[in-house]
Parts: structure tokens; sequence; C-alpha cells
């Protein structure tokens, strides 16, 4: 399958599905407590994105149950929301939602601190946010994806941290999941060439011990394999020939969580 590129007008187009969902990630996030269950979560993204005028993007993805992937401590990704999965004092939790507005998905992710966490947590989060940041600025037309993918993985290497191999970002338009496949790990200088109309999910998942992952029964949970947490943040970036643009943003925040 062919990367389909986006005219700037389609660009402009996928605004309002990436601000939607970057609001309703907050709102999430805003919600997070000890106490809390990932399904009352759920419930109420599903609620605010039909609310402000969108479709859940995930629910019904492949036969996900959820509105959001909702993963906690070593779950890496893919969480299906439970009412027993409750939130406590000292955890960490990756909310990944997304929202489709006029045929055009907007898709993003970010991990959340439960209450006070440890140092080494903090750490984890704090390198998190870096790797995506770092891939975001390399998303210009010219480079190559393994630029991409070396600038995260670096980031990530040097402060001790793991990389999963086995989920990678993607393109992103009118379906959820287009061609590329944009890795967090690889050489610099190879890999397809990143063009001006490229709209990419960029989503580092990184890992306080190894990058191994270990695949749960119920075919959509995915774990660290030495129970260790990570961390998962995500956006949804065009490449214009002005650089890289988030999509995934309310209109008056730059850093939108």
């Amino acid at each position: 399958m062919a990367v389909i590129l986006k005219t700037p007008g389609e660009i402009d187009a996928m605004k309002e599905a990436g601000q939607l969902s970057a609001r309703v990630l907050r709102e999430v996030g805003a919600h997070c407590k000890p106490g809390v269950s990932t399904l009352e979560l759920d419930d109420l993204a599903e609620t605010f994105i039909r609310e402000h005028g969108g479709i859940p993007a995930f629910k019904g993805y492949g036969g996900f149950p959820g509105s959001i992937c909702a993963s906690i401590n070593d779950q890496i990704v893919h969480g299906i929301p439970s009412k027993k999965a409750v939130l406590r004092k000292g955890d960490v939790i990756s909310i990944d939602t997304g929202a489709i507005v006029d045929g055009w998905v907007g898709d993003n992710a970010w991990t959340f601190a439960v209450g006070a966490v440890s140092d080494e947590v903090k750490d984890l989060l704090k390198t998190g946010e870096k790797c995506m940041w770092t891939g975001i600025e390399t998303a210009r037309a010219g480079n190559r994806m393994g630029d991409l993918g070396h600038a995260i993985q670096s980031v990530a290497e040097v402060a001790g941290y793991g990389v999963v191999r086995e989920y990678v970002g993607h393109g992103i338009g009118r379906d959820m999941h287009e061609e590329p496949n944009v890795p967090n790990f690889g050489h610099r200088h190879l890999g397809i060439k990143l063009e001006v109309g490229m709209v990419l999910a960029i989503e580092p998942m990184i890992t306080a011990g190894t990058h191994r992952t270990r695949q749960m029964p119920d075919g959509w949970l995915v774990c660290t394999r030495d129970g260790k947490p990570a961390v998962h943040f995500e956006k949804t970036v065009a490449i214009t020939e002005d650089g890289p643009v988030l999509l995934t943003v309310e209109p008056d925040r730059v850093r939108p969580v």
C-alpha cells in the first residue's frame, strides 16, 4: 500500500479531528486519580467525543471494545477499559485515544502519573516525552525514516531505557493506520524519505527495563516482559514545507498536556 500524501487543504481539515482528540485526552488525563476505574475514563471519553461532534476512533476498530486504550504500569499499549482496573496512587497510566471528524482521524496518547510517583518513574515519564518531541522535531522533509527512529532511540537508550520494537507509529488520514510504519528505532540515513504531505502518528513506547514484550491472552493488551513500567506518548504530525505541524493540539496550547 502506498503512502497517501495530504494536500495543505486536507491537512487543515485534519486539524478539527486532531483538536478534539487533544481535548478528550486532556479531559481524561484530568480524571486519572486514585479510585477511578479505566471503564469510568472510557465512558468519559466516549461521551466527550460524541457531545463535541466526533466519533470515537477506537471503538469497534478491529473489534476493540473501548473508546480509549488504558494501560497501567507495566502495560504498554492496548489495555481494554474495565471496571476492575482501578487506579492507585503511584501508578502511571497510558491513555491512547482519538476522534473522527468529517471522516478524518486524530490519534494521540499520553502517560499520566496518578498522584505522587517515584523519582525513577518521573525520570521515565520525562524521557518518554522527550523522545516524542525529539521524533517530532526530526519529522522534516528530506530526512529518512531511520533518522526519526534513530533520534528517538538515542534519547531513550542514553538514559538507560528500552524502546519497544514490535509496535510502532504509523501514517494516518481517513484511516487510523496508513502507510508508512514509523519505528521508534533505526539507523540514520536509511528508510523511506520523509515528504511534504505525510501525516504521521509518532508514538514512542519506552520501557524502564527490557524492550521485550508479551502479548496477553485477551489478544489486545501488551505488557513488558520483565514487569517494569512503560510509558507511551503520541501526537499526530503533518510534514509541511515549513516543518512539522502538530495536529493533535488545542488551538491555544503549544504542548497540550
